[in-house]
């Protein structure tokens, strides 16, 4: 018998001729704005073991070492903890991460992104962990990161781009990105990630719907991932005792009709993967109709389709885009308790800068 990672006496995983002990993952970081990246990073730890545990900064840390977070800690612990590759979050994490905690959580190593992180007095905050030999490096996700995103939505302030034309300043600042072609949608032609069928496979579930499981279906753009969604997909989870839930993720152009500006701040590519990290989440639709239409309830068999408290923009018809649920009586508003939209962090982040 050994202890598994929730600390209750369990059979190892692979029984052999000698039982094997659960490896246990240490990852830590600010996590402020968590995005596709982080979540491609935990998904690596968690693949070098058994049990996952994430370390998350205070407020106050963070603040001390690199400047005011975007986000609370609060608001962190919980995003980090919707992630589905993490087992545990430990908040408060020292912000240096010490061979002394990896005891305390009986983790046999770390795991960073192979980036140098420092201190506010410029040493390595791995440097103990590494000299131990406790200490491992995964891959960092290419044409992702937090300064990248926020560029992008500085971009959002600036006046609407129609898909004809880019503005000189937007170029400037697309190009200086790593040469934008002109022929993309502007509203995500910053974006410098490649999506492949592989990226797809390792952050999707692969279960299919089983017999007595509820098939939730909730729609919209989920552009810049964020615990406005995570609040909001939790209370959808929560509807049934063995909920499947389906997202539908809208197009770019149809995101942008309804949203304008530069919106999507994330193009499709990009939001699928945030959203399939999400642990509520079993499956997407990557480009759902905005009208949710009889052909899609009966593909997927839905159940339910649910909605939070946001506007619902009619479709170009001027139609209802629940008309079809609302008649068949599946149609369920949720409120998630929380009105954190992607507006408002893009204030923030604006206002943080």
């Amino acid at each position: 018998m050994i202890r598994n990672g929730h600390g209750e006496a369990g059979n190892a995983k692979r029984p052999g001729p000698r039982a094997r002990r659960a490896v246990r993952v240490w990852c830590d970081g600010c996590y402020d704005m968590v995005h596709y990246g982080h979540s491609n990073q935990l998904r690596q730890a968690r693949a070098m073991g058994d049990h996952l545990i994430v370390g998350v900064h205070t407020d106050e840390e963070i603040a001390k070492h690199k400047g005011p977070p975007v986000f609370t800690q609060e608001e962190r612990y919980k995003m980090v903890q919707a992630i589905k590759w993490v087992d545990e979050v430990v908040p408060a994490a020292p912000y240096v991460t010490t061979l002394e905690t990896l005891d305390k959580y009986n983790c046999d190593f770390c795991v960073h992104g192979n980036d140098i992180t420092l201190t506010v007095d410029g040493r390595d905050t791995y440097e103990e962990v590494k000299q131990a030999g406790r200490y491992r490096e995964c891959k960092r996700t290419q044409g992702v990161s937090t300064t990248d995103l926020v560029g992008r939505m500085l971009l959002v302030t600036k006046a609407h781009h129609s898909s004809q034309e880019m503005s000189s300043e937007y170029r400037e600042y697309a190009d200086s990105f790593g040469k934008c072609p002109g022929g993309r949608n502007p509203w995500t032609g910053v974006s410098q990630f490649l999506q492949t069928s592989q990226k797809i496979i390792q952050f999707a579930s692969g279960k299919e719907p089983q017999p007595g499981e509820t098939v939730i279906y909730v729609a919209g753009a989920f552009d810049l991932f964020h615990i406005g969604h995570v609040d909001f997909l939790e209370k959808v989870y929560g509807l049934a005792e063995r909920p499947y839930v389906i997202a539908g993720l809208h197009f770019d152009q149809e995101v942008n009709h309804y949203k304008g500006k530069n919106y999507p701040i994330m193009n499709l590519h990009e939001r699928t993967l945030s959203v399939l990290a999400c642990r509520y989440v079993s499956e997407v639709v990557i480009g759902a109709p905005y009208s949710v239409t009889a052909e899609l309830l009966d593909h997927f068999k839905v159940d339910l389709v649910c909605h939070g408290k946001t506007e619902v923009v009619p479709d170009k018809d001027g139609s209802d885009p629940y008309e079809e649920p609302k008649r068949r009586g599946i149609f369920c508003q949720v409120d998630s308790g929380n009105d954190l939209t992607t507006d408002l962090i893009v204030q923030r982040i604006i206002k943080n800068r």
